[in-house]
């Protein structure tokens, strides 16, 4: 039996702001970054992290920023959502937070060394999320995008693509690759000269965890709760068969755009 996705769409900025909901359970569920991309990030950008001052935009709860800071950054956290930011404030009580988003930035022009969006930048309207980085960023600071996209070169994720694209029937992702979508067209500023590189990574987790990753997303947060538990519930029986020991190995691919002031 297959669960029935309830009809409602939401809009994107009730999607965008479906996390506040879940904030715990996406703190405690997705997946974080390999200590490769943030040596792309450097070696695109042309500096060190250490002592950089950087703007990390959307950080939901904190996952990014963390790291950021974990590598001598000077990091500050840019998030709209209350949950989000309360979430945030929680295990990063040390870390600079401002409320607010890319659209409009409450920083000074030249201030930035970096300014980071993870799993963020497709929540802000890019015409008017690319001039505010351009005006913040410093001569010769950076821009710099990144996605975690599931690997569906892996057989049992491919799977559990298609099972999500038909439950729901569209795009799932609310980060456009929460649930393995390929790359997309990431509405990149035309006038920034990106760079690009995809950092593949694994990790192993129970398969709760992995279930309630899936769940932390929008397209979760944002349909009819039972419908939403059925799926999840037949998902997790399916993944039981496959993985008896109840752990999975999920394979991420990082996208990274990048782009230098």
């Amino acid at each position: 039996m297959t669960a029935t996705r309830s009809p409602a769409a939401s809009s994107a900025p009730s999607r965008a702001l479906s996390f506040d909901r879940a904030a715990a359970q996406y703190a405690a569920a997705r997946p974080g970054y390999p200590d490769a991309l943030f040596e792309a990030v450097e070696d695109m950008a042309g500096r060190l992290l250490r002592g950089a001052r950087i703007l990390d935009v959307g950080a939901g709860t904190g996952i990014s920023t963390r790291r950021l800071r974990d590598r001598g950054a000077r990091v500050v956290a840019v998030e709209p959502g209350p949950g989000m930011a309360a979430e945030l404030r929680r295990g990063l009580p040390d870390v600079p937070l401002v409320r607010g988003d890319g659209n409009r930035l409450p920083f000074a022009d030249g201030t930035a060394d970096l300014i980071t969006y993870a799993q963020s930048w497709h929540w802000t309207d890019p015409a008017r999320s690319a001039a505010e980085a351009r005006r913040v960023l410093r001569p010769g600071g950076a821009l710099a995008l990144w996605w975690n996209v599931a690997d569906r070169t892996v057989p049992w994720l491919a799977r559990q693509e298609a099972r999500l694209l038909r439950f729901f029937g569209t795009e799932t992702g609310d980060d456009r690759s929460a649930h393995g979508s390929a790359a997309q067209d990431r509405a990149l500023p035309p006038d920034l000269a990106f760079t690009h590189r995809c950092i593949p990574w694994t990790r192993r987790v129970p398969l709760a965890t992995h279930l309630d990753n899936l769940g932390s997303h929008s397209a979760f947060l944002t349909t009819d709760d039972e419908a939403a538990r059925g799926f999840l519930a037949e998902e997790r029986a399916r993944l039981l068969a496959e993985f008896p020991d109840g752990t999975v190995e999920e394979a991420y691919v990082v996208e990274l755009h990048a782009a230098v002031r």
